[in-house]
């Protein structure tokens, strides 16, 4: 296992990476003002499910495939991508749903299955975190023991930080949209500039340099 001063170290490294805005963080901010809450935290949690997807590929060498093919890593981003920028559509699309359940009417709502697996696809296509598990986690684990359970075990440490924070923004967005709500019709506007985020999420994972 690692020693004391690799996990140390390895907790920095994942905190200030989870804290930089990145595709998980517009994508925690953008569900939150577009999904609500409850669904934003279960999306949030697909999300670090997915990342950890993307551990079990590095863990048996496909993330090294994945990082040493542009191709198979320019498919990968652009799956994400377009998910992500098709999830922004239907935000700005549906804008008025939040006004009109505001106002008594019905809104269809995601089943929690179904925000989490939006959130898993998400988490388990985003670039940016591949390369991050694919160039940092061998670095904190003892050369002398198994690699697989090290990756494993840090892998599942990084996706629980990245859950936590990612919770931290979606409660803080939420604020804002219930300020927003004192007034029905700003939650149009709201529902739109949500929709504007994930679709600038989804150019960000596409333009994604294959080394970032």
């Amino acid at each position: 296992m690692p020693s004391l001063n690799q996990f140390a170290a390895f907790a920095l490294a994942s905190f200030v990476f989870i804290l930089i805005p990145g595709p998980s963080v517009l994508f925690a901010l953008g569900r939150a003002l577009t999904a609500g809450r409850r669904d934003a935290v279960l999306s949030v949690g697909g999300n670090a499910s997915g990342q950890f997807v993307q551990v079990l590929a590095v863990a048996i060498g496909l993330g090294a495939l994945v990082a040493a093919s542009a191709t198979a890593f320019t498919v990968v981003k652009l799956v994400g991508a377009a998910y992500v920028v098709y999830l922004g559509i239907q935000a700005i699309r549906h804008r008025a749903d939040a006004r009109t359940a505001l106002d008594g009417g019905e809104v269809a709502r995601v089943t929690g299955w179904g925000a989490i697996r939006t959130g898993i696809i998400v988490g388990a296509t985003n670039p940016k975190t591949i390369v991050f598990h694919l160039a940092f986690l061998p670095q904190f684990i003892d050369a002398s023991a198994p690699a697989v359970p090290q990756i494993l075990l840090l892998g599942a440490i990084f996706s629980a930080m990245a859950f936590a924070c990612d919770s931290g923004w979606v409660f803080a967005a939420s604020r804002a949209k219930a300020w927003f709500a004192r007034k029905p019709k700003r939650l149009d506007g709201l529902g739109a500039g949500g929709g504007v985020v994930m679709i600038g999420l989804g150019a960000t994972l596409a333009t994604a340099s294959h080394s970032a």
